[in-house]
């Protein structure tokens, strides 16, 4: 009897490092002034991991909160996709939390990143995907007094778009012209530029095996808050603004959205709150399964909580 006891306690042990082993790990990419070493992001990642059961790491680009202000998008990428490259943790893939700004890093990754390895799933928490139409002040302090100069500034010159990563995705909806010709991150990004639109961003993309959209109803830093679903302004005004199923990116299928649309492999989830504040609920709800070894890959309904009638992006 006591042989058998031992036999079943090393299988226990056995198969609870098989269950291990076998976690497919994740990243988390932090918004705009933030950085890895604050307490929210670890906690955050320790959550998830938690209720996931899956190890996250949360990873850093550059000194964090100052350089998610002024290294540019471009840069953050490249740094990011070095780093996924070097850690031995994610060379059998990986799954991706982005926040906020983190997101069009997180897309970087996706896109952009040659030779790197695959990513599963895509969870993103308010992402500013379609662009944004207005840059938020950044606040107090005397680099914050820099920021908030730069964002007065001509968004779209050569200087501001090297030494502030906002601008890299703000997106004027009366100034498509110039965004198209001067932008030097989300135009490439979306493969919004006629005759250079990329087929590999395309492809990489398309091969997500999840890709989840969260908005946040009461977002205010999201302008429109609709970006987080891919909807943004009609080219040349600031609205009626368009559902992601009636822009040219969704239409044309620049990026592949429509390709995962059609796979049944996109979720479009609203929750209440503010910009990035999520309840445990909602975390559990709309964020762990993706996390997990293995993800639900059929199409949810969203729901209108207040109507209980399925959400339209």
């Amino acid at each position: 009897m006591g042989n058998k006891r031992f036999g079943l306690a090393v299988a226990v042990v056995f198969l609870a490092l098989v269950q291990v082993s076998v976690s497919v790990p994740f990243i988390v990419l932090h918004g705009i002034a933030a950085a890895c070493s604050e307490g929210k992001e670890a906690n955050f990642i320790q959550l998830l991991s938690n209720f996931s059961g899956s190890p996250g790491f949360c990873l850093e680009v550059g000194n964090g909160e100052l350089d998610s202000w002024f290294m540019p998008l471009a840069k953050q990428a490249e740094i990011a996709c070095e780093k996924v490259k070097q850690m031995k943790e994610l060379r059998q893939g990986y799954n991706i939390v982005g926040r906020s700004q983190g997101n069009l890093v997180a897309r970087g990754l996706i896109e952009f990143c040659d030779g790197g390895p695959p990513v599963y799933n895509y969870v993103s928490l308010a992402g500013p995907h379609a662009g944004i139409s207005s840059v938020p002040m950044c606040g107090s302090g005397l680099w914050c007094e820099i920021a908030d100069e730069l964002i007065k500034s001509d968004i779209y010159s050569e200087f501001i778009q090297d030494h502030l990563a906002p601008s890299g995705y703000l997106k004027i909806p009366t100034e498509i012209t110039k965004y198209l010709e001067s932008s030097k991150y989300l135009p490439k990004l979306n493969n919004e530029i006629p005759n250079q639109r990329n087929s590999t961003y395309k492809e990489r993309f398309a091969s997500l095996h999840n890709l989840v959209l969260i908005m946040f109803e009461d977002d205010k830093v999201i302008v429109p808050k609709n970006s987080s679903w891919f909807g943004f302004y009609p080219d040349g005004h600031f609205g009626p603004i368009l559902s992601v199923f009636e822009t040219r990116l969704y239409k044309e299928d620049w990026i592949g959205l429509k390709t995962l649309h059609d796979a049944g492999k996109v979720k479009y989830e609203s929750v209440y709150g503010t910009h990035l504040k999520m309840s445990n609920m909602d975390i559990v709800k709309y964020v762990v399964p993706y996390l997990q070894n293995n993800p639900p890959s059929f199409q949810q309904k969203s729901l209108n909580r207040k109507t209980k009638e399925p959400l339209r992006p």
